[in-house]
């Protein structure tokens, strides 16, 4: 719970305690995604990662096929192959496989072990966007990160 309250507090706007309607829709997306991900852990018990997130994609069929339809560009020909080459990238080495490996995680390690270490996806995506982008690490980021790096690390080692 520390490691996620500081993550959020790092993530609120600065000057403000009180969320936007996009920081809220935000918040709401990632409890979504904690209860799927815990859910998707316990199913890994059972049954192979590759199965769960599988039937994952197909229960969400019927709200995400609609959405994308309406989604639609009208005009495809101005959407280049790279881009094309980087959405089929995202969809099956990033989310696809990379939940394979994410649910077989949470069923050898423990639900609440491993999901301790997703606290620390946001440094990892500033420091790769330091060194690939050349963003620049504020002393704030590397306080915050290090805070929740100490409860991760307390988290897996004596809880």
């Amino acid at each position: 719970m520390v490691g996620a309250v500081l993550v959020v507090w790092y993530a609120l706007p600065h000057g403000s305690l009180f969320l936007q309607s996009g920081d809220a829709l935000l918040l709401l997306a990632g409890l979504s995604a904690a209860v799927g991900y815990a859910y998707g852990g316990y199913l890994a018990r059972d049954i192979a990662g590759w199965q769960v997130i599988c039937w994952a994609l197909v229960v969400a069929l019927p709200l995400t096929l609609p959405a994308s339809l309406w989604l639609l560009p009208v005009d495809w020909t101005d959407i280049e192959g790279k881009y094309w080459l980087g959405l089929l990238y995202l969809a099956l080495v990033s989310q696809l496989f990379g939940f394979f490996l994410w649910y077989r995680a949470l069923a050898i390690g423990g639900i609440t072990r491993i999901s301790q270490l997703q606290l620390l996806q946001p440094f990892f995506t500033l420091l790769v966007a330091s060194v690939w982008l050349g963003e620049a690490i504020e002393f704030e980021t590397l306080g915050f990160a290090t805070a929740v790096v100490v409860t991760v690390f307390v988290g897996k080692h004596y809880f």
